[in-house]
């Protein structure tokens, strides 16, 4: 059998980064990912989201009947690639998909029927869906509608991250995803009753879309044992819809009763429509059906502001493309340039800038002590300000070396080191020693407890944290009764 060689596997390694819902698998119990591995939607989707060795390993074994041996397999690997064969053997033994054996190598046999399923067709699972019978009566939703729902869904969460607690009064997602942001750390309520966006919210703006959703998804998969979910039919209902064709619509009707709950979760994301919330039918949108493929999730934009939706709902596509090229100019003077149309980015930029003029496809404003000191106080770091305005640099500003002014970028800095140059702890002062012996006796015993935050010896005095004080009074009771 024609053999490829795992030739400039270094290379290949550095330039796929892991999906973030391997680790997520590997963690899981190998009854678990068994049962998982029963769908063949289910193998289809993770060989998809496995890199290209582990996929080629997997390929190489799929079609033989009996386990290889180990030093047969090793001879494929030239010896520049060992590091990345052991990386990739060991990533799938993790996943229980190949068998944890030095001396042969064989797949997980239930995988491996699977995955086969998957490949030639046959059976009659229902894994990759259940087509619903054409509807006479209605007309069924097009691709163009689907993926209008699927930005409004998905802009309403964005929106609503970076405006709420500004002033302002963006549209409110379900309870279900405010519950889900708070739990991932993307909003909390620190400052009052009103959610605000955190530091790791404003990382979470930088990401793209597909790692977006993966985030709020891998929050998703945390939730369901608390909800009492069977966590294989949630993965599986996820990995189902990766698989199944954008503007088709499938029957609910084969579904489990989790997958049916499921679907008023994924209606709030943006991921499935459905006509009404009793429909017996549902059609999978883009987020869905590229959850494990290279595809954008959201529909380009041939404009740097973004794109408006067929049906005139005003959602504005964040297409990688728009991101990638760049809208924002920042001059030497603080002044700040975003050519765009788009609220969802003038929002953003709200976050930590003074706005002075709005037109129809541009906004201009200044990066301030005030703005940026405002940004600093809701969590976001003055690093994160400066990688946002650098990953959404216009054209023009790329030809600049560096990219972004020095002088702005240590201004932001400094602004930021200002506002930390104080820092406020509840705590205890303890001064008034007999001696300097006591003063040197009780200190050297707070710093053993680790509770010491300022220590001044001319004046005899150490400021101890509000946790430790009930020890170090203790300590210096018994100290004094003993003498």
């Amino acid at each position: 059998m024609p053999v490829q060689s795992l030739q400039n596997t270094d290379v290949i390694v550095l330039q796929h980064a892991p999906h973030p819902l391997l680790p997520f698998l590997q963690s899981q119990s190998q009854t678990t990912l068994t049962r998982l591995y029963q769908r063949p939607s289910s193998c289809l989707s993770i060989f998809r989201l496995l890199g290209p060795i582990e996929r080629q390993l997997i390929m190489n074994l799929l079609w033989l009947e009996s386990a290889l041996s180990a030093a047969t397999m090793s001879a494929w690997v030239l010896p520049e690639g060992k590091n990345a064969y052991d990386s990739a053997l060991s990533v799938m033994t993790e996943l229980h998909i190949a068998q944890n054996s030095t001396v042969k190598l064989a797949l997980n046999p239930t995988f491996k029927s699977s995955l086969r399923q998957a490949i030639t067709g046959g059976g009659n699972t229902g894994s990759f869906g259940v087509p619903a019978d054409k509807d006479g009566k209605r007309q069924s939703a097009n691709i163009e509608n689907l993926d209008a729902y699927a930005l409004e869904r998905w802009e309403t969460i964005l929106h609503y991250m970076v405006s709420s607690g500004q002033g302002q009064n963006p549209a409110k997602p379900s309870q279900g995803v405010l519950y889900l942001l708070q739990r991932s750390g993307l909003m909390n309520n620190a400052h009052g009753a009103v959610l605000q966006i955190t530091s790791s919210g404003f990382q979470f703006l930088l990401h793209s879309p597909h790692d977006q959703l993966w985030n709020l998804l891998l929050q998703y998969l945390h939730m369901a044992e608390e909800r009492q979910m069977d966590l294989v039919e949630v993965l599986s209902f996820l990995f189902m819809l990766s698989t199944m064709d954008l503007g088709r619509e499938y029957s609910t009707e084969p579904l489990s009763e989790t997958q049916k709950a499921m679907l008023e979760d994924l209606r709030d994301y943006g991921l499935v429509w459905q006509r009404k919330t009793s429909s017996k039918r549902f059609s999978p949108t883009r987020l869905a059906t590229t959850l494990t493929s290279s595809s954008p999730p959201l529909p380009s934009s041939h404009s740097t502001g973004g794109s408006r939706t067929a049906d005139g709902t005003g959602a504005v596509a964040l297409s990688s493309g728009a991101a990638q090229q760049g809208f924002i100019v920042l001059e030497t003077n603080y002044r700040i340039y975003a050519y765009t149309d788009n609220p969802l980015q003038t929002a953003v930029l709200n976050l930590f800038i003074t706005m002075k003029y709005r037109f129809p496809n541009l906004v201009v404003g200044m990066l301030t002590r005030e703005s940026v000191r405002k940004a600093l106080g809701n969590g976001i770091s003055a690093d994160q300000i400066i990688s946002y305005l650098t990953t959404h640099a216009h054209p023009q500003m790329r030809k600049n070396n560096p990219l972004l002014p020095v002088t702005v970028q240590d201004q932001i800095r400094l602004w930021e080191l200002e506002r930390n140059r104080l820092k406020s702890a509840e705590g205890y002062l303890y001064k008034d020693f007999a001696s300097q012996a006591d003063y040197e006796y009780v200190l050297a015993y707070a710093k053993q407890l680790d509770v010491v935050l300022w220590e001044n010896a001319a004046k005899r005095c150490f400021f101890g944290t509000l946790e430790g004080h009930a020890n170090v009074r203790g300590f210096i009771e018994r100290r004094t009764g003993s003498v």
